[in-house]
């Protein structure tokens, strides 16, 4: 213990003409020291009164927990200034510098003659008894001559002394509360306190009178259980805080705010600004190594869920989950606390998962909630918890993968969480509820009439057992509703539907117009009166459940997933029963698609969350043919194309030339290529990461940057030229696609085929095809899979005859209608191009090999399809005009050609033709070109893609693997590693110009969605590739050859000195497979295609 010595010397007082007599006292320590009030101070001193202006105050020790204190100061004062000396112990609540006098202990007055009855020795001063024990002070009184010191006291300043006042008086106060109780004398205590706290806001004080509020507002907390005084007391703690530095004093007494942490955390969760507002506050007050940090994490994040719930915004939701995996990793194995946190995580997952379908969360909201109910054993009070919300997890897997054990173990759980919340119990109508949903659900897929019937019960009950002024009472109100619409649809009872009805209603009679539970109150409410018309035959109740599907696709607070699985299901109803709303369904379906894929920051994120919706391929296309049938051609071709391609439109709208902006808005244009740039770099990297809780963090970075994105294209839609700027292409726009010729959109719907022909100008031509059907394209598609691999096993002079059959069924079935159109209506040149844009089923078909094999009289061929034109593919309109408009970014042609005939162990078999193939390319390719040749060892992932970006022309000859699956994975192999579709498209090579892919299964789509096109050519295309040849099925690499040399002979005619345009590509594929016809197969002449310009 460090002890302090002060002097005090009193002026020189002249009694008569006797000498001024000074006494040296030496406060030495005390004993039996109680403070009156039960609290805890910073320290004791002792002040002693010299005169009747000045008092004298030892330091401030700390109080020992013997209830003793050790001081061992010295004051010097007169005798002769007071006839006796007056002593005090007081408590102070503030260490070192000090705002008032703090709290009396003891307090008496002794004559300067008993003071030094007791000579040189030590002597003690015994105090009026607290708690029935008298304090005392050990003191030394010794006559001294002189004072060498008089000027050490100096008198404060009068505000001072003003704060000093309010501030013991707040202590009395204080003092008096705790022995009496009563709470008159604590909002006394707050009153001064905050008389002080307004007069210090620049005062060295300032801190100190903020604590003693602090303190008094806590107490007053504790008795009165106010929440207004533990929000203001976490206020101040947080502006307190930053005013402690390490080391101080103050600093040690922060250092006991978890009183009013724990406040706070006990308080109601308010999911309102001003509440999340508090919950920062308080995690603030909670650095790393806090014992509470775990706790206000979890309040916060609860809150933050609870505020999604009422409003929707998906980054509260986020941060929730990050919160509460910080919760969790602070409470490892073993922690009491542990299921308490694991449980919350897992709920706001699961609320993810509702919200945006992402497979991953509800997998691990399942994993969490187990590994809850299993530190949750039989016996433990929070069983009940964990067994109800396992099972609402359980049956959002079951409704999307359909295993019955799911469902079938949710009601075992519901049945055992009942037999815990007896009547009575305040949580049984929440189990009662989820009984009935999880019956209702099995129901569903089982059919099982009596799960319906028990689930009515338990519905109905719940409902009853919860209160009118419930905030969750509309979740009970729609689940009830659609209860009985299922039972309506199977007894016809009126009352069923009519009671649904209402139900419904009452929710929305209660809820708050952004609130995103409306959703389902629309949603249930269009179920019902679907319902009814189904069995009556009401337009009515057609135009009643019309208008609740469009209120429910187009309520902003629910997220995308449940929308657009509405949206799904009107497209349905509308032509099952032929309403007029069946295109405004189309267009809602694909404008929330594209909303939604846009929160996706990776390319594969974006493709798992469109595969997440069943069905998906057929939309587009179903649009399409709604439209035909409504005679709308134009509107036809808008939708197709809106609905197609999403994954490359959501990319290339980020690439998008703005030379024209650039010219009306420099500023505006520069903002936007940069954001632009930073949401691309975003997606890229976020497609890397593997960590769960980074990868969250990152899709809220990528949200963020999307929305800064987004204000900045709204302001360039104001700009009255820019007003559709990345919106859908209109049909005006997406006819610069046919400029060379026409384009030929073949529609494979299951209400019907046809095809939509886009011409240079004028009006797109629509052609039926009545004989063909989806089921016999699918045939089809069959029947050409097995030619294909049973002409792979026969010889090259085998007759194909399967072949041949199906090409004429293509000829006859698909392409002669549309070439009958073309010849009698648009009339092109013979051996002019055209695009075939085939969707759905007739991706998987080789439309181009279109052939009648028969002969005319003169023993002449009629001609083929490729005798006519020159067949060229594109994915999308939109590919074919970004193309064509990068084409006037021209530059030098350099010329590499990538071989890898030796992949490697496990990478497939040697391609013994590689070689030779490219020493051949090599040779045909024009001088003037810059040429470069990788193979061998130099043939790796990084070679490749290096050449890719540093070359115009490419020719690529090795194993291609078209991944149907997850299409981003299928890859050209390397030495190395796989050269990846994903790698390619992260790769923008705007000057690339032709890129021919001697390889396997480059231009085959995904299974899963098909008219999403993503494979290999047509990524390269969208890295930048204007012309790219890429093939349907396996190549054989020994006669692939002669179709190689044939091309390159014909695309680099000495006649016009080798000029490299790679618009002649089409051209030249077209004379190559007919040349080669007596040297190449008729499968291996048919696997190559062109696409592109």
């Amino acid at each position: 213990m460090l002890r302090v010595i002060r002097r005090l010397c009193g002026p020189t007082l002249t009694h008569s003409s006797s000498e001024t007599r000074y006494i040296k006292v030496e406060v030495i320590n005390g004993k039996n020291i109680k403070v009156p009030s039960g609290r805890i101070p910073a320290g004791i001193y002792v002040s002693i009164d010299v005169d009747s202006n000045r008092r004298w105050k030892s330091a401030i020790s700390v109080l020992s927990s013997d209830e003793s204190v050790a001081w061992g100061d010295t004051v010097t004062p007169s005798s002769h200034a007071s006839p006796k000396l007056s002593v005090e112990i007081r408590a102070s609540f503030e260490a070192d510098r000090m705002l008032g006098r703090g709290e009396v202990i003891g307090k008496l007055k002794i004559r300067w003659d008993e003071l030094l009855d007791h000579g040189d020795e030590p002597f003690d001063l015994l105090f009026p008894p607290v708690h029935d024990v008298h304090p005392s002070l050990t003191l030394k009184a010794t006559v001294v001559h002189a004072c060498d010191n008089e000027n050490d006291v100096l008198s404060d300043p009068l505000t001072d002394c003003e704060m000093a006042r309010d501030t013991d008086a707040g202590h009395a106060q204080f003092a008096k509360y705790v022995t009496s109780e009563n709470v008159s004398h604590l909002n006394d205590a707050v009153e001064h306190f905050q008389l002080v706290l307004d007069q210090t806001p620049r005062h060295p004080d300032h801190p100190l009178s903020l604590y003693n509020l602090t303190k008094a507002l806590t107490w007053r907390h504790n008795k009165k259980s106010t929440a207004a005084d533990i929000r203001e007391a976490a206020q101040i703690c947080h502006e307190l805080l930053p005013l402690c530095p390490e080391g101080t004093c103050l600093c040690s007494i922060m250092a006991g705010v978890d009183h009013v942490i724990g406040g706070c955390n006990e308080l109601p969760i308010d999911a309102s600004d001003e509440g999340i507002h508090l919950r920062r506050v308080v995690l603030e007050l909670c650095p790393l190594g806090q014992q509470l940090r775990p706790r206000a994490l979890d309040k916060l994040s609860w809150a933050l869920s609870l505020r999604f719930e009422q409003h929707g915004s998906i980054d509260d939701l986020d941060t929730s989950i990050q919160l509460g995996r910080e919760a969790v990793s602070l409470c490892p194995e073993g922690h009491a606390d542990r299921d308490y946190y694991l449980n919350n995580l897992a709920f706001s997952l699961k609320l993810r998962f509702n919200h945006q379908r992402k497979p991953n969360d509800l997998d691990e909201a399942i994993f969490l909630y187990e590994e809850a109910l299993s530190l949750r054993p039989v016996g433990h009070k929070y069983r009940d918890t964990s067994l109800d919300n396992l099972g609402l997890a359980l049956i959002a897997r079951f409704n999307k993968r359909g295993d019955i054990d799911d469902i079938t173990r949710a009601v075992g759980l519901y049945r055992e969480a009942l037999t815990l919340r007896p009547p009575g119990h305040p949580s049984r109508d929440i189990t009662l509820n989820n009984l009935a949903l999880a019956l209702k659900t099995r129901y569903n897929k089982l059919h099982v009439i009596e799960d319906l019937k028990e689930g009515i019960d338990w519905y109905r009950e719940s409902l009853r057992l919860k209160r009118h002024d419930d905030p969750e009472r509309h979740v009970y109100l729609h689940n009830l509703s659609s209860a009985l619409c299922s039972r309506f649809m199977q007894t016809q009872e009126n009352e069923d539907v009519e009671e649904a009805i209402t139900l419904c209603q009452d929710s929305l009679a209660v809820l708050s117009s952004l609130h995103p539970a409306r959703y389902f109150s629309y949603m249930w409410l269009q179920e019902a009166y679907l319902s009814r018309y189904r069995i009556l035959h009401d337009p009515a109740d057609l135009a009643l459940a019309t208008e609740n599907f469009r209120l429910a696709s187009r309520h902003p607070t629910q997220g995308f997933p449940e929308r657009i699985i509405l949206a799904s299901n009107w497209t349905v109803a509308a032509e099952r029963h032929g309403h007029v709303s069946a295109l405004e369904a189309y267009s809602t379906f694909f404008e929330l698609l594209d909303a939604h894929l846009a929160t996706r920051s990776s390319a594969t994120s974006r493709r798992e969350a469109a595969a997440a919706f069943r069905d998906i391929s057929r939309l587009p296309v179903d649009a399409a043919s709604c439209a035909t049938r409504r005679a709308k051609i134009r509107q036809a071709v808008e939708l197709v194309e809106q609905g197609r391609g999403q994954q490359w439109s959501l990319a290339s709208r980020l690439r998008t030339p703005v030379e024209d902006l650039e010219s009306a808005n420099p500023t505006l244009a520069r903002n936007y290529l940069e954001l632009s740039k930073r949401v691309s770099n975003a997606a890229q990297s976020s497609a890397t990461i593997t960590d769960t809780a980074a990868a969250d963090r990152a899709a809220t970075e990528y949200r963020r940057l999307t929305r800064q994105w987004e204000v900045v294209v709204a302001e360039i839609r104001d700009l009255r030229a820019f007003s559709r700027f990345l919106l859908p292409p209109s049909y005006q726009d997406l006819q610069a696609a046919a400029r060379q010729g026409p384009v030929i959109i073949l529609i494979a719907s299951q209400y019907s085929c046809s095809a939509i022909i886009v011409p240079t100008s004028g009006d797109p031509h629509h052609v039926p095809l009545p004989s063909v059907t989806l089921v016999d394209l699918t045939n089809l598609k069959d029947r050409f899979a097995r030619a294909i691999r049973q002409a792979s096993r026969m010889n090259r002079t085998e007759s194909r005859t399967d072949l041949i059959v199906l090409s004429r069924i293509i000829w006859e079935e698909i392409m002669l209608p549309i070439v009958n159109v073309l010849e009698l209506v648009l009339k092109p040149k013979r051996r002019s191009r055209i695009w075939l844009y085939p969707t759905a089923a007739f991706t998987s078909i080789p439309l181009h090999a279109a052939n009648p094999f028969l002969t005319k009289p003169d023993r002449s061929k009629e001609p083929c399809l490729e005798d006519l034109y020159i067949c060229s593919y594109t994915p999308t309109l939109s590919a074919l005009v970004r193309s064509r408009r990068l084409m006037k970014e021209r530059v030098p042609p350099s010329f590499v050609a990538i071989g890898q005939g030796q992949p490697g162990t496990g990478k497939g078999k040697a391609l013994l033709a590689v070689d030779s193939e490219l020493e051949l390319v090599h040779k045909l390719v024009p001088a003037t070109a810059n040429r470069t040749t990788i193979y061998g060892d130099a043939a790796t992932q990084a070679g490749a893609l290096d050449a890719l970006q540093q070359n115009t022309w490419v020719h690529l000859a090795c194993h291609g693997k078209q991944d149907r699956t997850q299409p981003y994975n299928s890859h050209f192999v390397m030495r190395d590693e796989h050269l990846t579709l994903l790698d390619i498209m992260e790769r923008d090579i705007p000057r690339a110009e032709f890129a021919f892919l001697s390889a396997c299964h480059t231009a085959v789509g995904d299974e899963e969605t098909p008219d999403e096109v993503i494979h290999l050519a047509a990524g390269l295309q969208f890295s930048g590739f204007k012309s790219v040849i890429g093939t349907l099925w396996e190549v054989d690499d020994s006669v692939a050859k002669h179709v190689v040399e044939a091309f390159y002979k014909y695309m680099f005619n000495m006649k016009e000195d080798g000029v490299m345009d790679c618009t002649k590509a089409a051209w030249a594929l077209n004379c190559a497979t007919h040349a080669v016809k007596t040297k190449v197969p008729l499968e291996q002449r048919m696997v190559f295609i062109h696409i592109g310009v």
